[in-house]
């Protein structure tokens, strides 16, 4: 028998009075479409981020509702409860809460098999994503989209924002010689979709062809960055407490490959600083302002980092403050940031040859590494990628679900 499922009176009160803007996919489902799932064997892929608009748990609540059987659940990197550390490998495990069996889908199987499938009427998708190429979330997503169309399951995405918004695309466009599971198809570094809306995408696009469907929001539109949904956000990472470090995210996370700079892991202020020793603030901060980019401002910074690479070291550079969030473009910033560094400090190589194959990558691209080592002024890497980022906007507007 099913346990009562049971939402903290105060923390429903206080939330139900707030009233989000926005309706994620899993409140739709079970309000508005519960007969996509009514009956059915139920195979869940998902992690601390799924809940509903009172933060109460998706696995909680398909396990628990009547008309529902919750069979497998499936974990992404970091877990489907989230305690396992970036980059570790998630084994498989039976969930405490529930008595239900977790497949890792971060150990030795990225893809849902035919054993972890078996009995599986659908699978349903709920993990907030956070716009960034190199987040591996929606490659799991695509991977068990594939493990779909091969056993004849149907999909279901239910839709979350995406946090940057629905019209941010920045960055280059992935390269096929670099691609990973940091990277797995052409798209931009910043990609402007929901992952309902890149779900689309890829099923069409890259022949997925799986029987999907996308459990829409209501109320979210393109305009909206997290902070203007009202709902509440969930860490989806350890270094994403909050949504706007999904903006700061690609703004130095493509730097932080490196480990040769410090980016703020390990202290405060996660992909928000850049320094190292031998950096001076202000004089980076002087250089950086002076382009005068887009709702960003450089100010000088010291700190001590409490762990990671640089653990009790004395570092100096900058604090990146997002004047205007949706004026940034943040992967433009992270060219400027390196080039900045480049012309600073020629004597300090800002590449790690330990990391270079992973920063590439990440990056996606094999140019902009040798332009930054050669002194290519930043605007004309940046100027390098704009006919690819237009052509890629006009293919992805054919996804959209929101205005």
């Amino acid at each position: 028998m099913k346990k009562k499922l049971v939402i903290p009176v105060l923390l429903s009160v206080t939330l139900l009075f707030a009233g989000p803007i926005v309706k994620p996919g899993i409140d739709v489902l079970l309000e508005e479409e519960l007969e996509l799932v009514k009956g059915k064997n139920v195979g869940l892929i998902t992690n601390p981020t799924g809940v509903n608009s009172q933060l109460v748990s998706t696995i909680d609540l398909l396990h628990h509702h009547p008309e529902i059987n919750l069979i497998a659940i499936f974990g992404p990197e970091h877990g489907a409860r989230g305690n396992v550390h970036a980059g570790d490998k998630v084994d498989d495990t039976v969930d405490e809460k529930t008595g239900i069996r977790i497949f890792s889908l971060y150990g030795k199987n990225r893809k849902p098999n035919e054993e972890m499938l078996k009995g599986i009427d659908v699978l349903v998708y709920d993990i907030q994503d956070i716009g960034c190429r190199s987040y591996t979330y929606i490659y799991t997503m695509s991977f068990a989209m594939e493990a779909a169309a091969e056993y004849g399951i149907p999909f279901i995405v239910l839709d979350r924002p995406n946090p940057l918004g629905g019209k941010l695309i920045d960055g280059p466009i992935l390269e096929k010689q670099y691609k990973s599971f940091v990277g797995y198809y052409p798209i931009p570094y910043v990609y402007g979709l929901t992952s309902g809306e890149l779900a689309g995408f890829f099923n069409e696009e890259y022949d997925i062809n799986c029987d999907l469907s996308i459990v829409k929001m209501r109320g979210w539109n393109r305009d909206m960055i997290f902070e203007e949904t009202g709902l509440q956000w969930v860490p989806t990472s350890p270094h994403i407490p909050h949504a706007i470090s999904a903006l700061y995210y690609p703004l130095t996370g493509i730097i932080g490959e490196l480990h040769t700079v410090d980016i703020g892991i390990g202290y405060l202020n996660p992909f928000e600083l850049i320094g190292q020793e031998w950096i001076k603030g202000d004089e980076l901060a002087q250089e950086l302002n002076d382009h005068q980019l887009p709702g960003v401002y450089f100010r000088p910074m010291y700190w001590t980092p409490y762990y990671h690479k640089n653990e009790q070291k004395h570092l100096q550079g900058v604090q990146v403050h997002l004047i205007d969030p949706e004026a940034v473009k943040p992967v433009e910033v992270q060219v400027h940031i390196m080039t900045a560094l480049k012309k600073l400090y020629p004597d300090q190589d800002i590449f790690n040859e330990d990391r270079n194959d992973m920063f590439d990558k990440v990056c996606g691209v094999s140019t902009w590494r040798r332009d930054i080592n050669n002194g290519v002024a930043a605007e004309t890497i940046i100027e390098s990628w704009y006919q690819a980022l237009k052509k890629f906007e006009e293919k992805s507007a054919k996804y959209y679900l929101y205005d």
